[in-house]
């Protein structure tokens, strides 16, 4: 996997679709709390199960991100989960991906991912902390999920470089790949007010050791595809996860429907962005996306 030399798929918006699809309601815009209820568990694992087929379908592997992206100290005291129960449910959440793997029996190829998020919101930043203190915060988390056998490590929705270095950190501590992803504005800039290049360039010079890739998720491409223009940090970008929907973050917070977008009208901004960008190799979806989506998306990149 971590060389990426073929094209592997990821699921879609979890937390969308469970919410305006499923009717879950989500406090905090958290999954890990359905490893907690068998019905929601058995959600979770029929969730997944398109994806899968996809994959299957298409010849294309899938990394499965485990339902972690909320479950770090922060959020899961809002939760009211203690430490330890945090730990339990961060191990249950890679268990479960684990299990997918082994009913898939390499067909397809499954990556386990620990997913992981920003300590505050994913929208924008606040309380920003030094790579230092970002060590310090997610080492927990980036620590259980590689404990409980993780492959990987993904950390999803990143607003500053700061968090990523020190979540990058964090992995190469307990000897774990990692993959950072940044969100960005209809600018194309990070909530920071970063351009991507610049964060990829920060994060590669002072994390202890350089990501496996970086991606962008939660942005529609009509939203960064003007940045991606030939740089030499454009070659480590190798993923996107990206909104069905055009609307800015400020728009989407406030939305109380979902706007499922155009499914080939966002496949065909990808093709369009692999055809520019050679080291894409990793297509999913974010808020708003399902299966139609990811289905459009991997039948336009595999033409």
């Amino acid at each position: 996997m971590s060389a990426l030399d073929s094209t592997y798929i990821t699921d879609g918006g979890m937390e969308t679709e469970l919410i305006f699809e499923q009717g879950f309601e989500l406090p905090e815009f958290a999954s890990f709390p359905l490893l907690d209820d068998p019905a929601g568990r058995e959600a979770l694992h029929a969730y997944y199960q398109p994806y899968l087929e996809i994959a299957r379908r298409y010849g294309v592997g899938i990394i499965l991100d485990a339902p972690t992206w909320r479950a770090s100290r922060d959020w899961g005291e809002k939760l009211g989960y203690s430490p330890e129960a945090l730990e339990d449910v961060n191990r249950r959440g890679v268990a479960l991906i684990q299990e997918l793997k082994q009913d898939a029996a390499g067909n397809p190829e499954v990556v386990v991912c620990g997913c992981v998020g920003p300590r505050g919101d994913a929208y924008r930043v606040d309380n920003a902390m030094t790579a230092e203190e970002a060590e310090r915060y997610h080492s927990v988390q980036v620590g259980t999920l590689a404990g409980a056998g993780a492959e990987v490590i993904s950390a999803l929705t990143l607003t500053y470089a700061e968090e990523a270095i020190g979540i990058a950190r964090a992995a190469k501590n307990t000897a774990m790949p990692v993959v950072i992803s940044f969100t960005v504005e209809t600018d194309g800039r990070l909530p920071s007010g970063q351009s991507i290049g610049e964060a990829i360039e920060q994060v590669d010079a002072e994390a202890a050791a350089a990501p496996e890739y970086f991606m962008i998720n939660c942005a529609h491409p009509e939203h960064f595809a003007g940045e991606l223009q030939p740089a030499p940090w454009l070659d480590r970008l190798r993923g996107l996860r990206a909104n069905a929907s055009s609307k800015s973050h400020e728009e989407l917070d406030e939305s109380s429907e979902l706007d499922p977008g155009d499914p080939d009208a966002l496949a065909a901004d990808y093709r369009e962005l692999r055809e520019r960008v050679p080291s894409l190799a990793v297509f999913g979806g974010c808020c708003g996306t399902g299966h139609r989506h990811i289905e459009a998306i991997c039948a336009a990149v595999t033409r």
